[in-house]
């Protein structure tokens, strides 16, 4: 009986290493730069928005107070519009720009300011936080976030600024401060605070 030698396979030649570390090379750049856009969010992404330069949707929707508020009953004014919750820490630390704000309304500037209560659970706590910072303005129920919805809010706070022609104008996410809070007065003809 005779034995027959296995045979190995033929040898292939292993492909240069350029050929082998590109697609880890890619793969690892990919994920930086990813990781990057994730991590620094872009100079543009606390404004703007598809509504920008668009006519404001109407809202007509009732105070904490009882009162029936329409947007459109107040075109040929300025209006602010302030997405808030009581539970919302940047809320609480941009109210006494409102509450500032409220005076430049009561100044005759023809300026309507809003607060549009976004996802309140406690009417009660909401109250008092317009207590506490002394918010001399309408606070109105959006039960159903219908309204948000209709602005694109995702997040709080949210400010709208529309001019007087109904048209938003500027859109700012996240608490204001009195420079970013400007920027959007300017855009709707109201001086700075």
């Amino acid at each position: 009986m005779t034995q027959t030698s296995p045979t190995s396979p033929p040898s292939v030649p292993a492909p240069p290493a350029w050929k082998r570390l590109l697609p880890p090379l890619i793969a690892a750049g990919l994920v930086a730069v990813f990781g990057v856009a994730l991590l620094r969010p872009s100079h543009s992404a606390t404004t703007g928005g598809p509504l920008l330069n668009k006519p404001a949707p109407d809202l007509a929707l009732t105070s904490l107070d009882g009162a029936k508020v329409q947007l459109s009953s107040l075109k040929g004014r300025p209006v602010v519009l302030n997405f808030w919750a009581s539970w919302c820490a940047p809320c609480r630390e941009e109210a006494p720009l409102f509450r500032e704000l409220s005076t430049k309304q009561a100044a005759g500037t023809g300026l309507a300011v809003l607060g549009v209560l976004f996802q309140e659970r406690n009417e009660g706590t909401a109250r008092d936080f317009i207590r506490e910072y002394a918010l001399a303005y309408p606070h109105l129920r959006d039960p159903q976030a219908d309204t948000a919805i209709n602005y694109g809010v995702s997040g709080i706070p949210e400010t709208i600024f529309i001019d007087a022609g109904g048209v938003i104008r500027h859109v700012d996410r996240g608490g204001l401060d009195r420079e970013r809070l400007n920027a959007g007065l300017e855009k709707i003809g109201v001086p700075k605070l």
